[in-house]
C-alpha cells in the first residue's frame, strides 16, 4: 500500500486559491480514477477535483469553508501499488526521502502564507499583493500606501518580489520624512480599500443583505477596472432587417438538422470576431506602457445565472468556427455556466467580451470593460422602428427592425476614430448578414 497526497490543482490563469465547498466523499470510501472528491469555488468558478488514481480516502485534511492555495494537500489517497520485480530498497528509500524533502519545504512556506493570509490582498487602488510580497511587507512594517506608490513589473501591474525589494532598498537610502498623525489621517478618511465603500446610514426598517462570495468578486473587478481604464463609450445604430429575416428563414431548418437553437447571440459573436480580424489593436490587452496584441480571438459572453449573478464564458478561437460551430458553443456554454457546471478553463484567456442587453429588451448600455481586455461590445434590443429608407423612386418610411451597439473601450490605447471604424464595421456584417449553414 503506498499513501498519495491529494493536492489543489492549478485552475486557470490568475487562480492562486479555492475554497473547499463540499466533499463528495468521507474518510474510508473507496473510489476509483477520476471519481469526483469534493467541489471547490475559486474566484472564478465553481468545479469538481476527481481522483488522481483508485484507492481508498485515509484523511481529508482540508475541511469544508477552508481556504487553500494552488499545490496544497486537500486529502490523502491510499492505493495498492504492484512494485516492478527486482526493484532497489534504495530506489524505494530515495523516493521517501524526497517526500520528505517536499514535505519540509511545504512546511517552511506556511510561516509566509500565515503571516499574509490576514492582510488584504490589494492596496486601495487596485493592485494585486501576492503572499509572499503579503509577508514580506508584513515583516518590514511597510503600510498599504507606501505598497499603491511601488510600480509593479508583474501581469497587470502586480507588484512583484523584486519590485518590493528595490523599493525598499531604495528607502535606507533616502529616508523620507513622515507625518504620523498626518497620515493615520488620511488613512481613516479614506473608503474601504478593497471595495470602494464608505459609510452609509442605515435607518430602522432598511434591510442590510451581505454580498454573496460572487457578488464580492463581480464588485472588486468592476471597480478595479474603473480605476485601471479610463472608459469611453461610443454608440451607432443599425438596420438588421436582412439578418432578421435571413434568421428567421434558417432557424427551423437549423433546429430540426442540428438540434440547437439559433439565437441571435452566435450571430453578434461571429461579427464580432470577423471585426477583430481586421482591427487586432481592439483585441489587445495592456501592461504597463506595453500593449499586448494577442494573437487568439477569445470571446466572452457575459452570462446571468439564476442566482442574479454574473459570469463570462469564453469561445476559444472564436474566428475559426462556422455560425454551427458557435451556435453550438454558445448554447452549451449557457448551459453549463447556468447549472453550474463550467470548467476553470471555459472562463480564462478572453481576449475581448460581448454583453447582449437586448437580452431584457433594454435598447442600450454602456458596459465596464473586462480586465486586462480593452474593449467590450454591448448589443441592445431589436426593434420594429418606422425609419426612413432610400428607394429607387426617393425616400420613404418603412418599418425596420432597427438596435444599437455600444462599444466601451479603454481610451489609454483606443481613441474615438478606431472604435468609429470597429462599430461601423459590424453594422456593415450585421446589416448583410447571412451565413451557409444548411
Amino acid at each position: 500500500m503506498a499513501k498519495l497526497n491529494i493536492v489543489l490543482p492549478a485552475m486557470g490563469e490568475g487562480i492562486i486559491e479555492a475554497t473547499i465547498n463540499k466533499w463528495l466523499v468521507a474518510e474510508g470510501t473507496a473510489v476509483k480514477e477520476d471519481d469526483p472528491l469534493v467541489e471547490v469555488a475559486t474566484d472564478k468558478v465553481d468545479t469538481e477535483i476527481p481522483a488522481p488514481s483508485d484507492g481508498v480516502i485515509v484523511s481529508i485534511v482540508a475541511a469544508e469553508g477552508t481556504v487553500v492555495k494552488v499545490g496544497e494537500t486537500i486529502a490523502v489517497i491510499e492505493k495498492e501499488i504492484s512494485p516492478a520485480p527486482g526493484e532497489p530498497e534504495k530506489i524505494r528509500k530515495e523516493v521517501e526521502r524526497i517526500r520528505e524533502t517536499i514535505a519540509g519545504i511545504k512546511e517552511e512556506k506556511k510561516e509566509v502564507e500565515t503571516v499574509s493570509r490576514d492582510l488584504k490582498s490589494r492596496t486601495p487602488s487596485g493592485k494585486f499583493l501576492s503572499p509572499l510580497v503579503r509577508s514580506i511587507a508584513a515583516r518590514e512594517n511597510i503600510s498599504y500606501e507606501e505598497l499603491d506608490k511601488i510600480t509593479g513589473s508583474g501581469m497587470d501591474g502586480r507588484i512583484t518580489k523584486d519590485d518590493l525589494l528595490k523599493a525598499l532598498e531604495s528607502k535606507k537610502k533616502i529616508k523620507e520624512p513622515v507625518e504620523p498623525a498626518l497620515l493615520q489621517e488620511d488613512i481613516k478618511a479614506e473608503p474601504e480599500p478593497e471595495t470602494g465603500s464608505l459609510k452609509v446610514t442605515v435607518p430602522a426598517g432598511d434591510e442590510i443583505v451581505e454580498m454573496d462570495r460572487v457578488r464580492k468578486i463581480i464588485a472588486e473587478h468592476m471597480v478595479l477596472s474603473k480605476r485601471t481604464a479610463p472608459h469611453v463609450t461610443s454608440f451607432i445604430d443599425a438596420d438588421v432587417t436582412k439578418m432578421i429575416i435571413w434568421r428567421n428563414s434558417v432557424k427551423d431548418r437549423f433546429l430540426a438538422a442540428e438540434g440547437q437553437k439559433l439565437t441571435l447571440t452566435p450571430i453578434f459573436i461571429d461579427a464580432a470576431a470577423r471585426t477583430l480580424y481586421e482591427f487586432p489593436l481592439v483585441n489587445s490587452s495592456v501592461e504597463g506602457t506595453k500593449i499586448i496584441k494577442r494573437k487568439n480571438i477569445n470571446i466572452g459572453m457575459a452570462t446571468a445565472l439564476p442566482d442574479g449573478n454574473l459570469i463570462v464564458p469564453v469561445i476559444k478561437n472564436a474566428n475559426e468556427k462556422s455560425l454551427i460551430g458557435l451556435a453550438k458553443s454558445v448554447n452549451d456554454l449557457a448551459q453549463r455556466a447556468r447549472n453550474h457546471k463550467l470548467k476553470p478553463d471555459d472562463i480564462t484567456g478572453g481576449t475581448f467580451s460581448l454583453t447582449n442587453f437586448g437580452s431584457y429588451n433594454n435598447l442600450a448600455g454602456t458596459p465596464i470593460i473586462n480586465q486586462p481586455q480593452v474593449a467590450i461590445l454591448g448589443t441592445g434590443a431589436v426593434r420594429k422602428t418606422p425609419a426612413v429608407i432610400e428607394t429607387p423612386d426617393g425616400d420613404a418610411i418603412a418599418i425596420r427592425h432597427i438596435m444599437i451597439l455600444s462599444l466601451s473601450y479603454d481610451h489609454r490605447i483606443i481613441d474615438g476614430a478606431l472604435a468609429g471604424r470597429f462599430l461601423k464595421r459590424i453594422k456593415e456584417i450585421l446589416e448583410n448578414y447571412s451565413a451557409e449553414i444548411l
